[in-house]
């Protein structure tokens, strides 16, 4: 005899559903057409990466690292650096600093393209995420132009980066940015986010209080929607993120109750903005000339010791815990993803919603399958 009611139906949405955002499962416990309750049931993209990187030399596992959020590899390749760095005591060159971060809020905004605009896609919105993926192939233009790649990019190289920007990259990334912040976003805004249809199925959908997310260890922009005044560039700052102007977008209950999937969404529309900002202040401010990479030792070897690294990822804190015991490779690699915090709360926040309403509450989590699994 079966332990559900006979009101209430168990039923699977994926792992193979375009709106789990990846090969994700969640188990459905309905009533008619509410909620009961959600259940994620992950897995299915586990690839033993950090496993991989105890089994490589410290350098080589650097294109793995692109792998972990492959929407926003540049990002993942930085924090694996930075931690390499602080644990190895290596020292980058000032140029490469402002290239890395021009790299990772590029990265940003390319990875938030296809946040919001797979959330717009998800909700029956599809022109809001053509304009969307327009946007970001001159993203991808701009990577391709910097180091070759268009998806996984493997730009960042411990002790620096690949190689530097060619000749006129500055400004055509200067030109995308203007067009961005000055066009783009405003016209992106009149089409849709202020959309009565949209703000309906998203509004007081999904609310999760500053406090409920701190229990839950939400991070990044799903945090900051639920009001919180936090982020690691501004309050923990590594690379040369001190040395840029920049605001935090944060939930205000702009349409809705404060920390709902409209906040959510919001922040990171916002986002893009601040990303524009710290991208044109960087070409302002980068050196001219210069190295681009430290010369590291051979064979390069990492002293004894631990360390923990977080960095502002698109989806949240992204941190490398690494330990060395003096050799060619790690000890031990730990990777914290912002995916798999968000993962953890969607059973909360889904007791008592609509089934159609899951979908919002997802996509405005913005998970990515890789980032979960690892």
């Amino acid at each position: 005899m079966s332990k559900y009611s006979s009101q209430e139906m168990v039923l699977n949405m994926g792992p193979h559903h375009p709106s789990t955002h990846g090969v994700i499962r969640f188990i459905l416990q309905t009533d008619g057409e509410m909620m009961v309750k959600a259940t994620p049931d992950i897995g299915f993209l586990h690839r033993g990466i950090e496993k991989i990187a105890e089994r490589l030399p410290w350098q080589a596992f650097m294109p793995y690292t692109d792998r972990v959020d492959y929407v926003a590899s540049v990002n993942c390749n930085l924090g694996y650096a930075v931690a390499v760095e602080r644990l190895a005591d290596i020292t980058v060159p000032e140029r490469a600093e402002y290239l890395r971060v021009i790299a990772a809020e590029l990265s940003r905004i390319g990875s938030h393209f296809i946040g919001f605009g797979a959330l717009l896609l998800d909700l029956g919105a599809v022109t809001p995420f053509v304009h969307a993926l327009r946007e970001r192939e001159r993203y991808n233009d701009l990577m391709e132009m910097l180091c070759g790649a268009r998806l996984t990019h493997n730009y960042v190289r411990i002790g620096g980066v690949a190689q530097d920007a060619p000749d006129g990259f500055a400004e055509k990334c200067l030109s995308f940015v203007d067009h961005l912040e000055y066009e783009f976003i405003g016209e992106f805004n009149n089409m849709i986010s202020f959309n009565t249809i949209l703000i309906n199925r998203l509004a007081n959908v999904g609310v999760i209080s500053a406090a409920t997310a701190n229990d839950f260890t939400l991070s990044g922009p799903n945090l900051r929607g639920s009001g919180a005044d936090f982020d690691l560039r501004r309050d923990e700052p590594y690379s040369v993120y001190n040395r840029f102007n920049f605001d935090v977008p944060k939930g205000t209950g702009k349409f809705g109750s404060l920390g709902d999937s409209y906040d959510r969404y919001w922040v990171r529309i916002e986002e893009v903005t601040q990303s524009c900002r710290i991208i044109r202040e960087a070409l302002r401010k980068m050196p001219k000339s210069g190295d681009i990479r430290t010369r590291l030792p051979k064979p390069f070897t990492v002293p004894a010791g631990e360390v923990y690294v977080r960095t502002e990822a698109p989806r949240g804190e992204l941190g490398f815990y690494l330990v060395s015991d003096g050799g060619k490779q790690p000890f031990r690699v730990k990777i914290r993803t912002g995916s798999f915090s968000a993962m953890t709360i969607i059973e909360h926040i889904s007791q008592g919603v609509m089934v159609a309403d899951l979908v919002a509450i997802i996509g405005s989590l913005d998970v990515v399958a890789p980032e979960i699994d690892r």
